[in-house]
């Protein structure tokens, strides 16, 4: 038995959005009772026919709504092409990760090769120069001894540091040749001139601790080849003799320039006179101190001796201003010339420094006829 539904509940129902259903559910209670009173078939059976309709219109959507659903496939296609290329992308960072991981493992391997070498080296140096004392001879065959009879390690750290520079200075000159065949621009070319200069005053500066140590050393010349002590002067070249030397390679040279080098030779030979005055008075102040006391009969002889020691002092600072005027002087002229003219000097200067010592070896090792 049904009850029967007010207008008022079916208004609510349908706020809620199950008036349909209830409604079919009620002509299906229609349907049934108008089949008990009218016994009328074809009326029951077109109205259960219509329901039915219109469950299966609400159990399954039109076509349409079935084409929007299948759309989506063109969505998943493109989303596979996108996986696909971001896989690629992923094999390519792998392989870039692996060729980086392996450059990176060659160049700890080289590095750790050249520490290798760099520890076998200072190993073989330290080896040597403990040869070098227990023989009484420094491995670079100076065979200089101080007064003690020992090393003296300031000078045998001096040649060694020396030694490093002259390999130094070869590859630079080597550098300077091949920017000079290459036409490379002048401002790289003056930064290879600047650092040629500057390896100059390192010299010089290593030259001024030596003096320190024993400036008889550094002034004899024992650290440099026989033809290089053959062209010595206080400790080094002299600088009005290299500008002669160096001159025929700077041309052309305009008339303000020669000018200026020209007073450039002058002032230096001036102030090489100058120092090689100062020089051959020390000499004559040394004989003097040292035979007054055996012409006057004298007993003072410490004293003259310590006045002598004295005088020997002032030798350092001979060596200081000579190497003070070598630098100048490369340096004025470099100011002089322009920048090629300047790096085609210092290649000059470099080259034939090398051949005077290689003119030494070839001096050395020279057939000899026996007595």
């Amino acid at each position: 038995m049904m009850s029967s539904t007010s207008p008022t509940q079916l208004a609510s129902l349908r706020d809620m959005g199950i008036y349909e259903p209830f409604q079919q559910m009620v002509s299906w209670g229609n349907v049934f009772k108008s089949d008990i009173n009218d016994h009328s078939p074809n009326t029951a059976s077109s109205s259960v026919i219509q329901v039915d309709h219109n469950i299966i219109k609400a159990s399954y959507p039109s076509s349409s709504h079935n084409q929007i659903e299948a759309e989506p496939s063109s969505n998943d296609h493109q989303e596979e092409d996108d996986d696909g290329r971001n896989h690629d992308k992923m094999k390519r960072r792998l392989a870039q990760n692996r060729e980086a991981a392996r450059k990176s493992r060659l160049r700890k391997k080289a590095y750790v090769q050249q520490l290798e070498e760099s520890r076998l080296k200072l190993s073989q140096l330290e080896q040597e120069l403990e040869k070098a004392k227990q023989q009484g001879v420094y491995s670079s065959g100076s065979s200089y001894v101080g007064s003690s009879g020992s090393i003296n390690s300031s000078i045998a750290a001096f040649e060694l540091e020396y030694s490093h520079w002259l390999e130094e200075q070869s590859r630079r000159v080597s550098e300077i040749r091949t920017a000079l065949q290459a036409h490379i621009s002048d401002i790289e070319l003056k930064m290879l001139v600047e650092s040629c200069l500057n390896h100059y005053a390192n010299l010089f500066r290593m030259k001024a601790d030596a003096a320190k140590a024993d400036v008889f050393y550094l002034i004899s010349g024992m650290w440099r080849t026989s033809t290089e002590r053959f062209f010595q002067w206080i400790g080094g070249f002299r600088p009005s003799g290299l500008l002669n030397v160096v001159m025929p390679y700077l041309q052309p040279l305009t008339d303000q320039q020669i000018l200026e080098v020209r007073n450039l030779q002058q002032s230096s030979q001036q102030a090489e006179d100058a120092l090689s005055q100062g020089i051959d008075k020390l000499q004559q102040s040394l004989a003097d101190n040292i035979v007054i006391d055996v012409v006057m009969d004298s007993n003072d002889y410490p004293s003259h001796m310590g006045a002598a020691v004295e005088n020997l002092q002032a030798l350092e600072g001979f060596v200081n201003q000579a190497d003070h005027l070598r630098q100048q002087t490369l340096q004025q002229m470099a100011k002089i010339l322009t920048t090629r003219q300047a790096a085609r000097g210092l290649l000059c200067l470099g080259e034939y420094l090398h051949r005077l010592r290689a003119l030494s070896s070839l001096w050395a090792a020279r057939p000899r006829e026996h007595a």
